[in-house]
């Protein structure tokens, strides 16, 4: 076995005409008593000779000259080369500007000596100090960087606060042209990505100075970068069948709870933005070229749509029922977009109930709301979760707390507070179904405050006994599928009143149906298996009901009927 080549890092710092801020950058990163080579890019003469003297001053300084100014990224490569030929594994890129905070630079460099063959990259934290414009220029790169990854896993392609390893940059840099100006930090991530080299991103603070020197051309700059997305998307085309082996490998977990979410809080924040711009007609053009993007390259959950419409149209055939529409996999998908964007909506603000939307229930959830107490709301992943936000427009005293079993509530929490704080509806974050979660969901019942949990998923490790998940199998769509015994188990626990609720198309309007379940939901003892069956059993069959009426609402992209290797199986099929 080879031995693994030492890590030895120095710092990078490309300078075109900041010889007021590198004093100040110098200062700072002396500390990490690290050898630093500056590249100055043809600068003028008074950069040149504070250059010469800050040169003179740290020992550790080496300074390369350019006969004159070739742009960002020229500099850099002219760097990772001295770099390399200097002996240097890594080279860690730092902006002359004073935008980076070079405190995290060990953060950066323990990942870079961690994993040696990535790539190791800040991801921007802004504070209110960066101009718009360029905050959302960044978000169109992310789009395109996406695009000819056919990844999410590069999350900002733009920050030139990052560690290279040096062999692989170079051997890229001796087989391909790169962008040597602005185009330079994306284009290389890209092509890295591309030849192999994964990246990983380190959060970071990242300011724009009130004096400080920009040296990007509006017009330039930004025809630089069209052209260089254009020649990265039809370098692309002929690597699709690589990158999505790429992709397709970083994650084999077949269950829904460990797969990561395709968007990062950035990409929510982008999409609220464009339809606050656009406004919904618009924003729902858009849907069709990123849906399609999601329909071809999510082969795994093209496979699941597919096999799910196949069950249900074979289960309406046997039961003689008439579908209202004819069954599209891209539909679905497209389905699934049209219930984000009403997402977006409600985040908004905008009133869920009235032209767009009805609650079909003979008033029972206003009875309900009016006896004031606390109600438990067992759901689904069919249609629009989101319809439980029609109780606060009932009443605005009611407050919705919907409880979530992945890693991904405390990022939903915040964009939602930061879109519309008077938002009445919570997610709570629980990691298992223990007696904590119990004990905190009775102080919120005991409040007159509303719980709402999905029944139609399981969990990783949401619901367990014994270091195993608890299943049930009920017949669904005409095969058994597991539904997890923890909703059901908790509702009976809390003594509360439970219903079930639904938001579904149909005929292009959103019909809320909230419909009683049980007051309350009884499990004796000296029967508990039969009586839990029996209730998963009347679960599964509303579900199924309100399927058969909007049968592109379920949202679950994944093999439902799957039998986990490792569960208990509490009623096996014939």
């Amino acid at each position: 076995m080879p031995l693994k080549a030492p890590f030895r890092p120095c710092i990078l710092i490309p300078c075109f005409n900041h010889g007021g801020t590198m004093s100040a950058v110098l200062a700072k990163i002396e500390p990490f008593n690290l050898p630093c080579i500056v590249v100055d890019d043809g600068s003028d003469s008074k950069t040149a000779t504070e250059l010469d003297r800050l040169t003179a001053q740290y020992p550790w300084v080496t300074l390369l000259r350019m006969a004159q100014n070739r742009g960002k990224g020229a500099a850099v490569m002219r760097g990772i080369s001295e770099a390399a030929r200097m002996g240097f594994s890594h080279a860690l890129q730092v902006d002359a500007d004073g935008q980076h905070q070079l405190s995290d630079i060990p953060k950066l460099l323990k990942q870079a000596e961690e994993f040696p063959e990535f790539l190791i990259s800040g991801k921007p934290l802004y504070d209110d100090s960066v101009p718009k414009s360029r905050l959302y220029g960044r978000y169109v790169t992310h789009f395109w960087v996406w695009i000819e990854t056919l990844s999410f896993s590069l999350q900002d392609s733009m920050c030139g606060f990052r560690v290279y390893p040096l062999q692989p940059a170079l051997a890229l840099m001796q087989q391909h042209t790169i962008g040597e100006r602005m185009d330079f930090d994306t284009e290389i991530m890209v092509r890295l990505y591309w030849q192999g080299t994964r990246s990983r991103f380190i959060p970071t603070q990242v300011i724009y100075p009130p004096d400080g020197l920009s040296h990007f051309d509006a017009l330039k700059d930004n025809l630089r970068i069209s052209w260089m997305h254009t020649r990265l998307f039809l370098g692309m085309l002929p690597r699709i069948p690589k990158l999505l082996r790429l992709r397709n490998s970083a994650s084999r977990d077949p269950h829904w709870s460990k797969t990561q979410e395709r968007k990062g809080l950035w990409g929510i924040r982008l999409m609220m933005n464009v339809y606050r711009v656009l406004g919904r007609q618009s924003f729902q053009l858009l849907l069709y070229p990123v849906i399609g993007y999601f329909w071809l390259s999510g082969s795994r959950q093209r496979r699941a749509s597919k096999d799910y419409l196949r069950r249900l149209s074979d289960f309406a055939a046997t039961r003689g029922v008439t579908l209202p529409y004819r069954l599209s996999s891209f539909r679905h998908f497209m389905r699934f977009g049209e219930a984000m964007l009403s997402k977006l909506a409600t985040w908004r603000g905008d009133t869920l109930l009235g032209r767009d939307a009805i609650l079909v229930d003979n008033g029972r959830c206003e009875a309900q709301i009016a006896t004031g107490k606390g109600t438990l709301i067992i759901a689904s992943h069919l249609g629009d979760i989101e319809s439980c936000r029609a109780l606060g427009e009932l009443d605005q005293n009611v407050k919705v707390n919907a409880l979530v079993f992945t890693q991904h509530a405390e990022r939903f929490n915040q964009v939602m507070k930061e879109i519309n704080p008077q938002a009445n509806v919570n997610l709570i974050q629980v990691a298992n179904m223990g007696p904590e979660t119990a004990i905190l969901l009775r102080e919120r019942l005991d409040r007159g405050e509303w719980v709402a949990i999905v029944g139609d998923r399981t969990s990783a490790g949401g619901y367990q006994r014994s270091g195993q998940q608890r299943l049930i199998f009920s017949d669904f769509l005409g095969s058994p599928a597991a539904f997890p015994q923890g909703p059901f188990i908790l509702a009976a626990a809390l003594r509360v009143p439970v219903f079930l609720m639904f938001g579904i198309m149909q005929q292009k309007k959103l019909n809320i149906y909230f419909e009683p379940f049980a007051d309350p939901l009884l499990i004796p003892r000296a029967a508990r298996q039969q009586s839990l069956q029996g209730i998963i059993d009347s679960y599964a069959r509303r579900l199924e009901h309100y399927i058969l009426l909007a049968p592109h609402d379920w949202f679950n992209f994944y093999d439902f009927w799957q039998h986990p290797e490792d569960v208990p199986v509490d009623r096996e099929s014939d």
